[in-house]
């Protein structure tokens, strides 16, 4: 816009009332910038280090143009400062502080002071506009907003908002969308950010939040807070699952996004150029949850691993395709939804799977205990998953196994034992030439195998090992082109859950000087059994109290015998 500076008063604020109109600014901000203008003019006329100001009255237009002088205590600039004394030989009552104004004549604007002129107020406006725009938009982040498609730039939609412009980047379109100049357009506003170029405004349509903020719209219930959506994950353009709880027992959540006939999915539908939605009823047990976010898929069972978040879900043999999806689709919005990543297997390759893991258990005991395949494979048909639960199990528990002795026991444990010394003996000696010094091993937690695993990825001081977190040891996931990567950990085989990672650093660290005794968490204290946490005192009670007690906590009670000597027997 070509914006001029005039020496017509009545010119001057018509400029500034259209302009602060046409931008959608306060006035003043304008007015503002035309006495920055003509100050910036005026000092390149009487001098660039002069304190020059202007003033325009907003009401009638009227111009004073003044170079100030200022009274200081040390003059560093004798064109904008004037000493105390000196200022009082002008004004005898004049102080720190002070300003001295003399009136300077009007400027006339040739073209060179014309153009500057109007390089500021542009300048200024624009900033004005700028911050009009960001505080407006800022606190809107979460909402849809209508608008016009302006242009469209490699891929990038630029959209004319009304009083601003914002940007749906190619990445935050739906793939295959085809938006063209003059369109419009509904977008989710996901961030506003301050920019050198200004405030930037991004949309997206296919961003999660922009199809439950669509539902929100098209379904009371879920714009009042009845149904609640705590999870979306989309593939957009092509198909997403939306978790969906009711906070009124007698609604239908999915029913309800539904809608008669499909009514109120299909108008979100229709806005994602066709996208397919699975409405799924979300549950606090992450199992059934995941069941669910499986659909339509049946789901034969499932194995929890809650420290990793990582479930193992098995499926009948004619389900895989279907629970897997067209390229893994139906798996990974699942576990987007969820937050769990999941494994699937077949029925039949877990069967093959536990015959595997038989016959490795079979071979390990044939080889650790020197026993022939039939023993081996007894013990591992009882349950026996490692040779150091054979070592220090109870006796009886391999005694009773079928065609078993306690001889038999006797010596199954013994060997056992046997294996492991020899084990150990080896396994000290490698971490011995590993390096790992025995103060490590001197720690809670650390035996000789993870001593060996620490020592083989070059941790052999306590100092060493107190520096990790839990994620070092235990493994953990990143997020690649929209995949959960599994990143391992030095001591991932071990399977330490998260407290004992955290507990074996914390006590890495009381060994290394870092911390001491008093900072490790300290157990909670145990209930006692008995009535409100308290134990029942039997001492004093006399036989009818004792077996009422005994009563109210469902325990058989039989009266002690009576006898000379006054002793209770029961």
């Amino acid at each position: 816009m070509n914006i001029g500076v005039s020496a017509n008063k009545t010119e001057m604020l018509a400029i500034a009332r259209a302009v602060a109109q046409e931008k959608a600014i306060d006035e003043s901000i304008v007015i503002e910038a035309i006495e920055e203008a003509i100050e910036k003019a005026a000092r390149s006329r009487y001098g660039a280090e002069l304190d020059i100001r202007a003033k325009i009255d907003p009401q009638t237009g009227e111009m004073s143009l003044t170079r100030c002088t200022t009274v200081v205590e040390e003059v560093e600039n004798e064109s904008q400062e004037i000493s105390l004394g000196e200022a009082k030989k002008l004004e005898a009552d004049a102080e720190i502080g002070t300003v001295f104004s003399e009136e300077l004549p009007p400027i006339e604007f040739g073209r060179v002071a014309s153009m500057t002129a109007k390089q500021v107020i542009t300048q200024k406006v624009r900033d004005a506009e700028r911050e009009r725009q960001f505080e407006e938009y800022k606190d809107r982040v979460g909402e849809i907003i209508n608008g016009i498609v302006k242009r469209v730039e490699y891929g990038n939609v630029f959209v004319d908002l009304g009083r601003a412009e914002g940007i749906v980047r190619r990445n935050d379109g739906i793939p295959r969308e085809n938006l063209k100049n003059g369109d419009r357009v509904r977008a989710y506003i996901y961030d506003v950010r301050r920019e050198v170029r200004g405030p930037q405004i991004f949309l997206s349509r296919a961003h999660p939040d922009f199809m439950a903020a669509l539902f929100a719209q098209e379904v009371p219930e879920v714009y009042e807070g009845i149904i609640e959506i705590p999870a979306v994950a989309r593939d957009a353009g092509s198909r997403a699952k939306i978790a969906v709880i009711s906070n009124d027992g007698s609604i239908d959540p999915v029913g309800a996004c539904v809608g008669m006939r499909g009514s109120r999915v299909q108008a979100v539908v229709s806005e994602l150029a066709g996208e397919k939605i699975d409405i799924i009823p979300w549950n606090q047990d992450p199992a059934t949850f995941i069941v669910n976010a499986l659909q339509p898929a049946e789901v034969a069972k499932v194995v929890l691993d809650e420290d990793d978040q990582r479930i193992e879900v098995v499926v009948p043999d004619d389900q895989l395709s279907l629970a897997i999806g067209r390229r893994g689709q139906n798996v990974r919005l699942a576990s987007q939804l969820t937050g769990w990543s999941i494994d699937i297997l077949t029925e039949q390759e877990e069967s093959e799977r536990r015959q595997k893991e038989f016959a490795e258990r079979t071979a390990t005991f044939m080889e650790a205990l020197d026993v022939d395949e039939v023993i081996a494979q007894l013990l591992a048909t009882e349950g026996f998953e490692s040779v150091e639960e054979l070592a220090y199990v109870e006796l009886g528990e391999i005694a009773i196994i079928e065609g078993f002795d306690d001889d038999t026991a006797v010596e199954i444990q013994t060997r056992a034992r046997e294996h492991l010394d020899k084990v150990a003996a080896e396994q000290d000696a490698k971490r011995k030439e590993l390096g790992v010094e025995d103060a490590l091993l001197e720690i809670d937690g650390v035996d000789l195998k993870i001593a060996v695993a620490l020592g083989e990825n070059d941790v052999k001081t306590a100092d060493d090992l107190a520096g990790f977190t839990p994620d070092d040891l235990r493994g953990w996931f990143e997020t690649r082109d929209g995949e959960r990567v599994r990143e391992p950990g030095i001591l991932e085989s071990f399977e330490l859950s998260q407290d004992d990672a955290e507990l074996l650093i914390l006590k890495a660290r009381v060994a290394a000087g870092w911390i001491s005794e008093e900072d490790l968490p300290q157990p909670e204290p145990e209930e006692s059994e008995g009535e409100e946490g308290g134990e029942i005192d039997i001492a004093d009670m006399d036989l009818d109290a004792l077996e009422a007690e005994a009563a109210a906590l469902g325990v058989d009670f039989d009266a002690p015998a009576e006898s000379g000597e006054g002793e209770n027997k029961s």
